[in-house]
């Protein structure tokens, strides 16, 4: 049972028109969505499953007229997991109708769970080569990633690729009994895109791309029954290689529509690396002559960009550089001078240029340290540099360092020349006096500590209590640094005792690293009290590292466990990055035009102490552009991810459908009963630019029947002083075109999915001539950390203007520029309600040009 039809869902005949306000009435189509209350995110023009998790779409083909969409499903939860096909058909890429489930998870005899089903394509195999059908009734053809379990017999952890087929439209599927029929014995190869490939030489055959995802390679295979796989060639890695490459996509184009001006576009989705953050796409353009893929549009990773170099380690030395190595190593993680590559016990460090590299791989991972350069004044746009080692990012509101907060040391930091006991503290059970305070145990600790592994003959087996002598609770603060065992059953513990009563109490987390911890005295401010130890805990980690207890008005910062490169300006961390769990260095680039003029630092941090525990830096150059950029995005957006192509698309057009969503916060989205969006299918061509020939994106031409045009607003060409103009119409379903001239503005655009308090902000800055999607103020950011942010991508006038259209559904905005050169896609969770669409001028006065309005009838819910 499906739960679409293939009827059009009308939005209501209710529009609201005054002189003042022309407000689209959506109300009446929401009240019909289930579970309204919770539904307030759910898309009226995107696909979402009618509930759980949905990923990268699948298998996308056209067959028997109808396009077939698979996909990434969870049918059993809204979070990531359960791999399985699901489901959905269309007759004009808009109206989707959902089935069930396609192609379900593998099990054995004993119903255990041994091959979940990831990402692959569908072709229709019309020639029957497969021999599942018959030329008269040709069979579908799934080619997928099988991904073994651990409960496996021979492929446990193992990714392989596999068939499946239909010989009834799509609708059910067998796996082939021979699978896998591709299979390289390791745990990252997947996501096979299959096409028939037309060879000159008349010698047709299959070609599959794949990837090896952690070593960023696509493989090319070839077939002539989709079974036997014969390997061609492999492309990568190249341009954006900061994370795992996944859901490639090989296919020809015609240079602005010349059939004979053929190029061919490679399309490699990456995660983490990409240009917005997190989840994203990149595209090569070149030729493939049915063996190897060559690309026009590589960057040599070896090319520095034009600029400054503020530090290359190629010189021997770190002259210039406050090197702090740790102390309880003899030279750890930096040493004294710049690595030369891969160090003892090290993967092959691939990337840096140059004679040398800042590599903290010395001593392995455990070591921790800081390194500072000089000042220097940031007179450019961007610092560009080459970053890799661990993914441990730098944690906000936490510290890079190792500082207390100011206040009273209390008990002299336990750094007493004599025993606790003298000191005036009491010991039971095991503990010995001559044993405390201690000098080892416990990293990160400030001196000599308490530490009850050390304290007593039996280590872990230790047990009894250790109680300071009286103080007096003067200030509203205690903060201490505290590691150990994680137990909450109070038999292992620190206490603030008042009045011989424990009122405030803390545990370890685990870990030998002590880190800060505080307690809020200020009920009890002006009485006496004392710190007591319980240590009733045996076996592993039944201890407990106390150190610098401080008494003060302000709470401890607990420090941030990274591996980072910070820039720091006036005293603080303005830009921040990390590696990717990788050897390989990468480029990233820093936006700090806001920060020109101004003294600046560049503060290496290695605050980790486990695994990919360290930091690889190179090449740091103040330059006037941003070498990231210089890559080809498919979107520079937050959420356009695994993006790929329709197999056999009339007309010999090329459509793309991505999910509209990041690995970042996916999994944290506000929605209740479903998660996961696909974002609007759009038809892709390459068009000749100055840089060479381009992928040039428009939304289908099928969406042009959602439009309400009856109901649209035109406006009219004016000038748009500096503010915030609200038009006469509204609305959460919109498309909208607009063109702009800067004039004398410094910014200008448009504002949707807005109220008094909040809007998504479509900009741009006429300066740096780049367009931007702002959502750090539009409705519910605070679901997770990496979520509020602004995209952004330069984006040169033409003819003086710039032209936008934009496709605003309830809790997305996707951006056209100049007829689809450059697009930016977002998810947003504005608040119910918030539906008002502005243009706004900054700095000046900006002239716009056109623009129209038009509300855009539901596809998916609504009445």
């Amino acid at each position: 049972m499906t739960r679409r039809t293939k009827a059009l869902l009308s939005l209501g005949t209710v529009v609201a028109l005054t002189a003042a306000s022309f407000t689209i009435a959506t109300n009446a189509a929401r009240a019909t969505d289930p579970e309204p209350s919770t539904q307030q995110y759910r898309p009226y023009l995107h696909y979402t499953p009618e509930a759980n998790w949905m990923n990268d779409p699948n298998g996308l083909v056209y067959h028997n007229g109808k396009y077939h969409m698979y996909y990434q499903y969870n049918p059993e939860g809204t979070g990531w997991g359960n791999m399985s096909w699901g489901h959905a058909s269309s007759t004009d890429l808009i109206h989707w109708e959902e089935h069930p489930l396609a192609i379900p998870r593998g099990r054995d005899g004993n119903n255990n769970v041994i091959e979940e089903i990831f990402s692959g394509s569908v072709v229709v195999d019309t020639r029957n080569s497969s021999g599942f059908g018959t030329l008269q009734n040709p069979p579908m053809v799934a080619v997928y990633t099988s991904n073994y379990t651990g409960a496996h017999p021979s492929l446990a952890g193992k990714q392989a690729q596999s068939l499946a087929y239909s010989l009834d439209d799509g609708q059910s599927w067998t796996k082939y009994g021979s699978n896998p029929v591709l299979n390289r014995n390791t745990s990252s190869f997947r996501d096979p895109k299959v096409f028939w490939y037309d060879n000159a030489s008349g010698a047709d055959y299959w070609v599959m791309a794949a990837v090896e995802a952690d070593e960023r390679r696509v493989l090319l295979y070839q077939s002539t029954n989709l079974k036997d796989w014969n390997y061609l060639s492999d492309f990568g890695p190249a341009n954006a290689v900061g994370g795992q490459w996944e859901c490639p996509d090989l296919f020809p184009l015609p240079v602005d529509g010349d059939p004979n001006n053929v190029k061919w576009v490679l399309a490699v989705n990456i995660n983490p690396g990409a240009v917005g953050g997190g989840s994203g796409g990149q595209y090569f353009v070149g030729d493939f002559n049915g063996t190897t893929f060559t690309a026009e549009n590589i960057d040599s990773a070896s090319q520095l960009p034009p600029g400054d170099v503020l530090a290359g380690f190629n010189g021997g030395s770190f002259t210039g550089w406050n090197i702090q190595n740790d102390p309880s190593t003899s030279s750890g993680p930096w040493a004294s001078a710049p690595a030369t590559g891969a160090l003892p016990g090290q993967q092959q460090v691939t990337g840096h240029i140059g004679a040398g590299l800042v590599n903290g791989f010395h001593g392995g991972d455990a070591p921790v340290g800081t390194m500072e350069s000089a000042p220097f004044t940031l007179d450019k746009d961007y610092l560009n540099f080459l970053v890799g080692g661990g993914n441990h990012p730098q944690e906000y509101g936490k510290q890079s360092g190792n500082q207390a907060p100011p206040g009273y040391l209390l008990f002299d930091g336990f750094d007493y020349s004599g025993t606790l006991t003298q000191a005036g503290w009491q010991l039971t059970g095991n503990f010995q006096a001559a044993l405390n305070p201690s000098t080892s145990g416990g990293e990160f600790a400030i001196g000599k500590r308490i530490n009850t592994f050390e304290g007593g003959p039996y280590q872990d087996n230790n047990v009894g209590t250790i109680t300071s002598p009286e103080f007096y609770l003067t200030n509203t603060n205690i903060a201490f640094l505290l590691g150990g065992g994680s137990r909450t059953d109070g038999q292992l513990q620190v206490e603030l005792l008042v009045g011989g009563m424990p009122v405030r109490t803390a545990n370890g987390a685990g870990s030998g690293d002590l880190n800060w911890q505080n307690w809020d005295v200020s009920p009890w401010h002006g009485q006496s009290a004392r710190i007591r130890i319980v240590d009733n805990a045996t076996g592993p980690w039944g201890h407990l590292t106390l150190d610098n207890m401080v008494l003060g008005s302000e709470p401890a910062k607990v420090r941030s466990v990274e591996t980072t490169v910070n820039l720091v300006v006036n005293g603080q961390t303005v830009r921040t990055a990390t590696g990717a769990d990788s050897e390989h260095l990468k480029w990233n680039a820093w936006d700090v035009s806001a920060y020109k003029g101004s003294q600046a630092t560049i503060r290496i941090v290695d605050n980790n102490r486990g695994g990919w525990g360290h930091i690889l830096a190179d090449e740091f150059v103040s330059s006037d552009v941003s070498h990231v950029e210089q890559h080809d995005w498919l979107d520079w957006g937050r959420d356009y991810y695994a993006a790929v192509s329709f197999n056999s698309a009339p007309a010999g057009k090329r459509i793309m459908l991505g999910w509209m969503n990041n690995w970042d916060y996916g999994q944290n989205t506000p929605t209740s009963t479903w998660r996961g969006s696909m974002a609007l299918p759009r038809e892709v061509a390459l068009t000749q630019t100055p840089a060479g020939p381009r992928l040039r994106q428009e939304v289908v031409s099928q969406a042009d029947a959602l439009k309400n045009t009856a109901a649209s607003y035109t406006a009219p060409a004016q000038d748009l002083q500096p503010g915030t103009t609200t038009l006469p119409i509204a609305g959460d379903v919109v498309q909208i075109d607009a063109e702009f001239s800067p004039g004398s503005a410094s910014a200008f655009g448009l504002k949707v999915l807005g109220n008094a308090n909040e809007s998504t902000r479509i900009g741009y800055a006429t300066g740096t001539q780049r367009l931007a999607i702002d959502r750090t103020n539009s409705g519910n950011e605070g679901f997770h950390p990496a979520f509020s942010s602004v995209e952004d991508a330069k984006v040169e006038l033409i003819n003086g203007r710039i032209h936008l259209r934009v496709y605003v559904d309830r809790a997305s905005v996707e951006v056209f520029a100049q007829d689809g050169l450059t697009t930016i896609t977002d998810q947003v969770f504005p608040t119910a309600g918030a539906n008002a669409i502005s243009v706004f001028s900054e700095g000046g006065t900006a002239r716009l040009e056109s623009m129209t309005v038009t509300p855009l009838n539901p596809a998916m819910w609504g009445g």
